[in-house]
């Protein structure tokens, strides 16, 4: 994709059988570069994102561990970059991580921390881990800005996105969130978060038509790579990842 890449976030199991994130990893291989593990994401336990990427990795891609200070201390973090380093994955995505539905926070560990203490860490044989971190569109702190990588928020309004990416000087490649509505539910529970301003239009749209979000969403992916704003897109396809991987397979 001339240099643009997309990295694609699958949906990691809750139950031991990693069948279903095979299949996504399957069917969405001819379009994304990388894949994206998210992490006890919905506040729910997952089968380990460390564990994920490698599966990603033993299919032939690339695989990036999300990992969120939430349900982690030191020594469970050094535990993860310890697995990390035995099954070769060097890239990880380091995020907050939403309020859990039962358990509450560790609360020792930041991204930042997270962040100085994998670029501490080193292991025999194993190249030096990349740490990417997370923002929202607004001014972003400079330890942020000296991440190997930035992603940010899903946004629905791509000029907003390019207005951000014209305020802020970073020297790192720097990925859109771009997000599927699967369907009218979650896009009229999405278009509650103060975050996302997602236009009263698409959410017609998608409850006319399922469909809309996935072409919404392949558009959007579409506009950002011909904006020239972004190193890439960071795609949440949802449960919608078949029909993303037709429709971008015959785009791109």
């Amino acid at each position: 994709m001339d240099g643009f890449e997309l990295i694609c976030e699958v949906e990691p199991p809750t139950r031991p059988d990693l069948t279903k994130v095979r299949h996504q990893i399957g069917v969405l291989s001819p379009i994304a570069d990388d894949f994206l593990i998210p992490d006890n994401h919905i506040g729910r336990a997952t089968v380990s994102s460390v564990a994920v990427a490698n599966e990603v990795q033993a299919m032939g891609a690339r695989g990036i561990a999300c990992l969120n200070s939430r349900d982690r201390n030191l020594l469970g973090l050094r535990r993860d970059l310890l697995t990390a380093a035995a099954y070769g994955v060097e890239q990880f995505l380091f995020v907050h991580g939403d309020d859990p539905s039962e358990g509450g926070r560790t609360s020792q560990l930041t991204v930042r921390t997270m962040i100085e203490e994998t670029r501490g860490t080193s292991f025999p044989g194993c190249g030096p881990f990349q740490v990417g971190a997370t923002a929202r569109l607004g001014k972003v702190p400079a330890w942020k800005a000296e991440a190997d990588f930035l992603y940010v928020q899903v946004s629905f309004d791509l000029d907003e996105l390019l207005r951000w990416r014209d305020s802020v000087d970073l020297n790192i490649p720097v990925y859109a969130g771009v997000m599927v509505l699967a369907s009218a539910k979650m896009a009229q529970n999405l278009a509650g978060l103060p975050q996302l301003a997602i236009p009263d239009a698409l959410v017609e749209a998608v409850e006319r038509d399922r469909d809309a979000g996935v072409d919404a969403a392949c558009e959007q992916v579409l506009r950002i790579r011909e904006s020239g704003a972004f190193e890439g897109v960071h795609l949440v396809p949802v449960s919608r990842y078949r029909q993303v991987a037709a429709r971008l397979e015959r785009e791109l």
